[in-house]
């Protein structure tokens, strides 16, 4: 009970050292060529951006971000040939904050009725984290919609979750997740997602601390612990006949290289790359080198990128 109350008083402290997010006019996409839009799904409003031309490319966010984790994806993929969707997901960013909702099948059900919505019949999907074990449930679902997959550090087989977030399910501490809006607490995160943590800037933690500081967002985070299921793809991974890239950071330590290379030995198609300079932020923490990869995927398919394609590739 002694750590429990220590957990308690350390939060506590958080909560006090509460700052004003920045506001609406300084929020991504603000100040880049792309327009934020608006679409409702299943009763929840879905913030989503949509440029470029050509075959559909999905963006799917993990845990608790938003679109801004794609920020240095989405035009360079564009202006490579194709049409680039990143959302909000359901909860998280400027999306909607409903009470219930936050299952595997209720998120895949946002990402088909957002691909209903935009007319797109087939995508690729390209999901990070939990937005991996998202895409990857999409594909075993619907595989006539998703032309191929791309998996980044992704959840689906189980997290190594920190420990703010392993005690969010302790009684005593559950409850203040209602208001945890903290910005150090936010950047405390936000650092151990990369490699380099002096990689993440003050930018960077406005941008995520924004949506953070929304009403509801504590409950949200309860909601989607207490619903969704990490490690969900266990007895499934091996159906997944979808060509799938997977692109890991080797020094994630939120869930490690291994896992990425378990996924590779069930999928009867796919390739992983390895990225030694990145963490699991790896869209963000090396982005030319993400970005090569992906686009040599989307373009020509899993022979062309050879295993480890990014790893001398430095971050920004």
């Amino acid at each position: 009970m002694k750590l429990r109350s220590l957990a308690v008083a350390a939060l506590g402290g958080l909560l006090a050292c509460r700052a004003e997010p920045i506001p609406a006019a300084r929020r991504y996409p603000a100040g880049t060529p792309l327009v934020a839009r608006y679409v409702t799904i299943d009763n929840t409003r879905i913030r989503y951006v949509d440029t470029g031309h050509g075959p559909a490319v999905v963006l799917i966010h993990g845990l608790a971000a938003s679109i801004y984790s794609w920020r240095y994806t989405i035009l360079p993929v564009a202006h490579a040939g194709f049409r680039v969707i990143a959302f909000d997901n359901r909860g998280f960013g400027f999306s909607d904050k409903p009470s219930q909702g936050y299952t595997n099948e209720a998120y895949v059900g946002i990402l088909q009725g957002l691909l209903d919505s935009l007319g797109i019949a087939q995508a690729t999907l390209v999901g990070h984290s939990m937005g991996g074990a998202i895409a990857a449930q999409a594909a075993l679902e619907r595989p006539d919609r998703v032309r191929a997959l791309v998996l980044v550090d992704a959840a689906g087989l189980g997290v190594r979750w920190p420990f703010m977030l392993r005690v969010a399910h302790w009684p005593a501490v559950g409850a203040l997740f209602d208001h945890l809006r903290g910005r150090a607490a936010t950047a405390g995160i936000l650092r151990t997602l990369y490699a380099v943590p002096s990689r993440v800037t003050v930018e960077d933690v406005d941008q995520y601390y924004a949506p953070l500081a929304e009403p509801g967002f504590g409950r949200v985070l309860r909601g989607v612990l207490a619903a969704f299921r990490f490690d969900g793809l266990r007895e499934r991974m091996g159906y997944l006949a979808t060509p799938t890239l997977l692109m890991w950071g080797t020094r994630d330590r939120l869930i490690p290289v291994a896992v990425g290379q378990t996924m590779t030995a069930l999928l009867p198609r796919a390739l992983l790359v390895r990225f030694p300079d990145a963490g699991h932020a790896l869209p963000e923490e090396s982005p030319q080198a993400f970005n090569k990869a992906l686009i040599g995927f989307l373009q020509h398919g899993i022979p062309l990128p050879p295993e480890d394609l990014a790893a001398a590739e430095p971050g920004p």
